[in-house]
């Protein structure tokens, strides 16, 4: 009957999205836990989360995918910056190596998730199809991303239903949409759009890429030269582990030395754009934002291939301000006119926290807004859960492994010690709380009052700093004082 519990339908980790990370935390679980059983729920129909989600021209890796993969399996690729197919195909022959694909449910989402601290037990609520269903689990393992699958973010333009062409979002291409020998307006100037405007410049007339504000842009090779020569003279065991970590610790210093010295990275990062842009054009108003490197994600470009773009004139970088859209095109407000046949929204996603999930502890609704993170993965107050945020200043994987890990960790230490339930004590309230993410970019302050709150110091603080985090989560204490309370409450952790 719909709603009611099946009996047997029970599993110690339940894994909530088949994507990049869920898919990883149960080839981690798999390795180092095998007596836990464990079942992973996908809304959608396919492993590969935003990899299969996402089919725009160009999709690709804004990431190297030395640190993008999995640390228990070796990226062997020639290109270092891989195509979505390549990502998805990645993703799915891990989950079949480390049978984790038969443990996949698709359309099943996940609505709500209940909390028992006397049955230690989370009840969780699934959507399959026109049916609502019930299952159980001990430990709830949040791997849904960060952002709505089901839309989204797009401005309202004045004038849009008066344009005569697509409107499309990246986030839902058309198979069929054929922009051969149009005229192609791109409006964006994030990841997604420095990577559509020189994907489409092959088939169309001209591509434009209408920005209201400039990002740094960074060019990065498609293929890694020492990635190249150590899989050539090095076992995979050796050779994998090098390439990952001097991918690291260059992403670590690069990061570092935009927030201590930001004149010298934009210095930098501008003299690389004059390099490979015509003689003369105006990098300060294209290519030179109003603030500082990584106070919003660089955007990493294959080979200069945006650059490239614009310098052969097969597309044009505009920042300026809508005005309206008119029936061929779109009218600015310094007066000029975009004549377009296609236009796409390349303007943002729409965050949403725990995958839209309604999370209840004893009765009581949690909004993730009131609670503070817990080594960036856990929720002040709310037991037994763990949720994958990965870095937003690297490769999101290489939180996700470590998260992984840790849950690994805690779970032993739990059936250890005859524990049956965690929580992370809130920390004194009279502590300064900050924002949980501190990018600047739209999409982030847009939802900004729906995250989590980060403390001052560590194991609050959200440090987006991989080496550090190794010491925290792979080698730091479990039993720190704060996960395991010692008053002896329920919530704190009970034996069985």
């Amino acid at each position: 009957m719909a709603g009611e519990h099946v009996a047997g339908d029970y599993v110690d980790v339940l894994i909530v999205g088949a994507g990049l990370s869920g898919v990883g935390a149960a080839c981690h679980l798999r390795r180092k836990c095998p007596g836990k059983s464990l079942a992973i729920l996908e809304a959608r129909g396919a492993v590969g989360g935003t990899w299969d989600l996402f089919r725009y021209p160009g999709i690709r890796s804004d990431s190297d995918m030395f640190t993008l993969g999995y640390s228990f399996r070796p990226w062997t690729r020639a290109k270092a910056i891989a195509d979505g197919a390549s990502i998805r195909e990645y993703i799915g022959e891990a989950a079949t190596e480390h049978g984790v694909a038969e443990k996949i449910r698709f359309r099943h989402k996940v609505v709500a998730a209940e909390w028992s601290s006397d049955r230690a037990m989370w009840t969780v609520t699934v959507e399959r199809g026109a049916e609502t269903v019930t299952m159980t689990c001990g430990f709830l393992y949040l791997c849904t991303g960060y952002y709505r699958y089901d839309q989204g973010h797009t401005p309202e333009f004045p004038g849009a239903d008066r344009f005569a062409g697509p409107i499309v979002h990246p986030q839902h291409w058309p198979e069929d949409l054929d922009w051969t020998g149009k005229r192609v307006v791109v409006i964006g100037s994030g990841a997604t759009a420095v990577t559509l405007v020189p994907a489409m410049t092959g088939n169309a007339e001209h591509v434009t890429m209408l920005q209201r504000s400039p990002s740094y842009v960074l060019t990065l090779g498609s293929r890694d030269p020492i990635a190249d020569w150590a899989r050539d003279r090095l076992p995979a065991k050796v050779a994998y582990p090098l390439v990952r970590w001097k991918n690291v610790l260059l992403a670590t210093l690069l990061f570092q030395l935009s927030r201590r010295k930001p004149d010298l990275v934009r210095g930098l990062l501008r003299r690389d754009a004059v390099r490979r842009l015509p003689a003369g054009y105006d990098v300060d108003t294209h290519f030179r934002p109003a603030y500082d490197p990584w106070d919003q994600r660089l955007c990493f470009v294959p080979d200069g291939d945006l650059f490239r773009a614009v310098r052969t004139g097969q597309a044009s970088v505009v920042t300026d301000t809508i005005k309206t859209f008119t029936e061929t095109g779109i009218a600015l407000d310094s007066g000029d006119h975009l004549p377009a046949d296609v236009i796409v929204t390349a303007t943002g996603l729409e965050l949403l926290m725990v995958g839209g999930i309604t999370l209840t502890v004893d009765g009581d609704e949690i909004d993730p807004a009131d609670t503070v993170a817990y080594k960036g993965m856990m929720f002040s107050g709310v037991p037994n859960l763990v949720m994958t945020m990965g870095y937003t200043n690297a490769s999101w994987t290489l939180k996700a492994d470590l998260v992984a890990h840790y849950v690994c960790r805690l779970l032993d230490h739990m059936a250890e010690h005859g524990l049956d339930q965690c929580t992370p004590q809130a920390p004194d309230p009279t502590l300064p709380r900050e924002p949980f993410l501190d990018l600047t970019s739209g999409y982030i302050q847009r939802a900004s009052h729906r995250l989590p709150k980060q403390g001052p110091t560590t194991p609050w603080r959200l440090h987006q700093n991989y080496p550090r985090d190794i010491a925290l989560l792979r080698h730091g204490p479990l039993d720190d004082g704060v996960l395991f309370s010692r008053a002896g409450s329920a919530q704190a952790g009970s034996a069985r």
